[in-house]
This record gives C-alpha cells, structure tokens and sequence, in this order.
C-alpha cells in the first residue's frame, strides 16, 4: 500500500535530506512543499496521508499550518520536525492538533520510527471508524511482558475502544495513543529494564530497528529483570480516557525535574515527557515515580501534578 507523505520546509536541502530518509521505505510517495501555503494547496489537490512539517518558517509556521488543517482535514494527522523552536513553541503546536514532534538533530534515527508510528495507527483509526458507536464503557488490566510489540498491541486496542466509544476524533485519538505509547515505552525502557537515555539513544543511532530488540531481549535475561511487568488499567467512556501504568523497577525521582533548555529539547532528550504532558490533561506520578496517571477529557484544560 502507497503512502503519501507531505513534506514542507523553507529550506531546499532539509527537504530533500528529510525526503533521502523517508524514501527508505519503497511504500512511501513523497511530496515536496517550501512554506505552508504551498502545503495547503497540495492538499486542496491531493490530500495526503500524513503532513511532516517544520515548526519555524516565514509567511506560515508549523503551528499555524497545524491549525490550518486541523481545521479544514481533521483525517491527516502532523508530525512537527523541530530545530530551534522552544518548548513552549512546540507546545502550542500540540494544542493546536500535531499528532508527534521529531528533533531534527535526531531525525536520522527517529523520523522512520516515528512516521511509521503515527501513520501505522492512522490506518488503523480509518478502519476502526467503521466500527458501530455502540459501546458506553471500556474498563481492563493489562500485566505487559517487556515487548514492544505487545504495547503496540496494546495502544492499537485502546485507539479501537475509544473509536467505538465514538471518543474524540481520529487525529486526537491518535495523539492520545502517541502519549500513551510513550509512557509505555518509558516504563519499559527506563523503568523495568534500566536502561538509561544515553545507552538508548547509542542503540537507536545504529538505525537498525534489530539491535535495540536484541538490546532488550539480552537486558531480559538478567534475573533481576526478566519477571517484571508493565502494569495497565485503561477505564474509557465517552466523555474521559484515564490510563495508569506501572512499572515494576526501582522508580525515578522528580520525574518533572526537567531543564528547560533549548538545547535539550532540541535533542529531543525529554521528548517522551514533552508528548505526555503536552497531550493529556492531567499526568501524576506517585512518590517513588513508577505509576503514571494520565487522564483526557474533552473540554478541559492541561494538569501536571505530582503526588
């Protein structure tokens, strides 16, 4: 199956090193925009799949484009590819709709993944669309082996649920899968197996998707390890999606400690917390910081808390 893929940058050869990444993946068609007005009249044209745009541009930036289509095709989901912009900038950007963000510093390593990710679930959430609205409620517990896949697995069911709930819209769903996911992952990673950023982002950079599984089966043989889960409840109804995840490691403190400083941003070094915080409206750990809480309603404003 062909993919589309809309591309905008202000910058030629961003555009065509962003297009030398995805081009990879022989099921992505890939096109080409210099500013978002352009990117808007692609789309009237043709709409894609996904918009992968930049945040900082002249005339039209990534935040307004965001809104742009959010507005007018709430069906394609956006990743923002962010430089220099701030947090706060790419916050905004979250508000008004983006589905991910990737650092472009990280994007050799992270702009497959990430892609796939959001456009995996996008095609999901189309069939998932089909579904009969007849569900008024959806309440489980989850005990996760440390697999990726499974939390995959997981985060596709949840998006499922919420769609035959008939909760939000299939972008915002989205969103709050790619929040979910990222909390998943970091219990995994971080929590459970003790791996540390540095040591993740040395597997990733390798950009062979086989090293961080052998990564993570070899750091599952460590007795220590191998017995732990990742502990889900998911309770969803058609007004609220609330979502606790516990890991069975040895916790994080002030897990919302985090600097506020370009640089690390840029590097995507708190990507994960920037997602949750960013697209859920309320996140609380607990004291020892091995359970996340995280909440969604409609119409309410963003809460970050720590217990």
């Amino acid at each position: 199956m062909t993919i589309s893929i809309l591309v905008v940058d202000d910058a030629e050869v961003e555009r065509l090193l962003i297009e030398g990444v995805l081009c990879r993946n022989p099921n992505y068609r890939i096109v080409l925009a210099e500013n978002g007005k352009e990117a808007l009249r692609r789309i009237e044209e043709s709409p894609p799949d996904l918009v992968l745009t930049d945040l900082v541009m002249p005339e039209m930036d990534g935040v307004a484009l965001v809104r742009a289509i959010r507005g007018h095709h709430p069906q394609i989901p956006v990743i923002l590819m962010t430089a220099y912009g701030d947090e706060s900038t790419a916050i905004e950007a979250f508000e008004a709709g983006a589905a991910s963000y990737v650092p472009k510093a990280r994007k050799a390593e992270r702009l497959l993944e990430t892609v796939a990710r959001v456009v995996e679930h996008a095609m999901a959430g189309q069939r998932r669309e089909r579904l009969a609205q007849s569900m008024l409620e959806y309440h489980c517990r989850f005990a996760l082996e440390n697999d990726p896949l499974l939390i995959r697995s997981l985060v596709d069911q949840i998006q499922e649920r919420m769609a035959g709930l008939g909760f939000a819209d299939l972008v915002e769903r989205i969103r709050i899968g790619e929040a979910v996911e990222e909390a998943l992952l970091n219990a995994m990673y971080h929590g459970n197996l003790e791996i540390t950023r540095d040591e993740l982002n040395r597997v990733r950079a390798e950009l062979d998707d086989r090293l961080l599984v052998r990564f993570v089966e070899q750091r599952c043989k460590d007795p220590r390890i191998r017995e732990r889960r990742i502990l889900v409840v998911v309770q969803l109804t058609r007004h609220e999606a609330r979502f606790v995840i516990r890991d069975e490691g040895r916790g994080f403190n002030r897990m919302f400690d985090v600097p506020d400083d370009a640089g690390a941003f840029e590097w995507g070094r708190h990507r994960g917390l920037t997602l949750i915080r960013s697209l859920m409206d309320e996140v609380e750990f607990n004291d020892a910081g091995n359970e996340l809480t995280l909440r969604r309603t409609r119409n309410q404003g963003r809460i970050v808390q720590q217990a």
